[in-house]
């Protein structure tokens, strides 16, 4: 699983031009499922999104999760992060798992989330087209790859 995380101070997603999530302070959470990906992929991912510290705490340090702020999370599916460009202009999205595999695990992550946050998670529409607003805090914006953990 890849996950590209930023620190918001708002975010929304719009699917036909109704909001259908948004949060206040938080993580934005952009989430790529690839072939491989299994329940341990999820539990890393989801387990390491919530204790990430990108908050700052009393002293301006960047020592606090999105546990321990309570903020929000949205998170949102996007298979475009396995998107190849070695060859030619045009992105391959062969590593990109297969639309009914990608959703399972996309809502097997945030019910993890969710349990581990304690709090709903907001959501796009998976497979949907969507249109996402955030405004970036910091910014701060990282990227993880379950497969790559350095």
């Amino acid at each position: 699983m890849r996950a590209l995380i930023q620190r918001v101070q708002n975010a929304s997603v719009e699917v036909e031009q109704k909001v259908v999530g948004s949060i206040g302070p938080g993580l934005l959470v952009l989430l790529g499922v690839t072939h491989s990906d299994s329940q341990e992929d999820i539990t890393y991912l989801s387990k390491k999104i919530a204790q990430l510290r990108l908050f700052a705490d009393e002293q301006g340090m960047m020592n606090r999760s999105v546990l321990d702020t309570q903020g929000d999370v949205l998170v949102v599916s996007q298979f475009t992060l396995y998107g190849s460009t070695k060859k030619g202009n045009r992105p391959s999205y062969v590593e990109a798992a297969p639309g009914p595999i990608a959703q399972k695990h996309y809502e097997d992550f945030v019910a993890q989330l969710e349990k581990l946050l304690e709090k709903p998670v907001a959501t796009g529409v998976f497979g949907a087209d969507m249109q996402v607003q955030l405004l970036n805090d910091g910014p701060v914006t990282l990227m993880i790859d379950t497969h790559q953990k350095n």
